[in-house]
């Protein structure tokens, strides 16, 4: 019995050990000059997180917020004995109402506070294709088995009812799969199951609806471009984009909830 409480006792006195060692090493990390830059300039790069919208079908995302890592920064500059800005290292911060936390919402529209839309392309149109690729302008691309490229410009959205899981074997072996649905096509309920997130989009441009569509341009739009669309319409939309000052982006980019790098 001795011999158990004196191992007992020594455990104890090993795990006081380390506690102090860590309280000390802490005192003396926060009374580093170089912690206490990076103290002195946190609330600079503070960003806080915008919490997503959801009513009773839909979701706008969120956007997450930042924050210093104020140890890991410290670690990294210790290294070169000096502060420096450059070396600061950041913590998402998740919102408190986020879209992982309702993916059987529907989301029609990205967050406005990202200054961005996004084009969702129905397949068939190369004229269409070949300009958005010319002017390094990204879409995404809804695609079956068929249509299917590995190196496709275009970030490429499975929309195969027949072949749905043999799309999703050449989207996850080359690492190209963004957990896209388009609703419109697959329902919700298949989309639900198979664990995606849910989008339909915010308007159509279509054969003869350009003046429609260019006055209902707001950040966050996903707007779905039919592939008879006249390719001049179509640059007169990416003119009223930039004379409003939005981002065309990669529909995951729009929907996630992180910043635009």
């Amino acid at each position: 019995m001795k011999k158990i409480y004196k191992n007992l006792g020594i455990i104890a006195i090993t795990l006081f050990s380390f506690y102090y060692t860590e309280k000390i090493a802490i005192l003396m990390q926060n009374k580093s000059p170089i912690m206490q830059s990076i103290q002195d300039i946190e609330n600079n790069y503070k960003i806080d997180a915008v919490n997503a919208s959801v009513d009773e079908n839909y979701v706008i995302p969120g956007v997450m917020g930042r924050m210093i890592n104020k140890t890991k920064s410290y670690v990294n500059m210790k290294a070169f004995g000096v502060f420096n800005e450059y070396y600061l290292i950041f913590d998402d911060i998740k919102p408190e109402i986020s879209l992982e936390d309702h993916k059987d919402k529907i989301i029609k529209k990205g967050n406005k506070s990202k200054r961005a839309i996004a084009f969702l392309l129905e397949d068939g149109s190369e004229q269409i294709k070949n300009y958005l690729k010319e002017n390094k302008i990204p879409a995404s691309l809804l695609i079956t088995e068929n249509t299917y490229l590995n190196n496709n410009y275009f970030e490429q959205i499975n929309n195969d009812k027949e072949k749905y899981h043999n799309v999703e074997s050449l989207l996850n072996k080359n690492n190209q799969n963004k957990n896209i649905c388009y609703v419109k096509n697959l329902s919700k309920e298949f989309c639900q199951k198979e664990n995606k997130y849910l989008v339909e989009e915010t308007t159509t441009l279509n054969g003869n609806n350009l003046i429609e569509v260019k006055k209902s341009i707001e950040s966050g739009a996903i707007i779905y471009i039919q592939k008879n669309v006249n390719i001049e319409h179509l640059k007169l939309l990416v003119k009223e984009i930039e004379f409003k000052g939005l981002e065309i982006i990669p529909l995951s980019n729009l929907i996630n909830e992180k910043e635009i790098n």
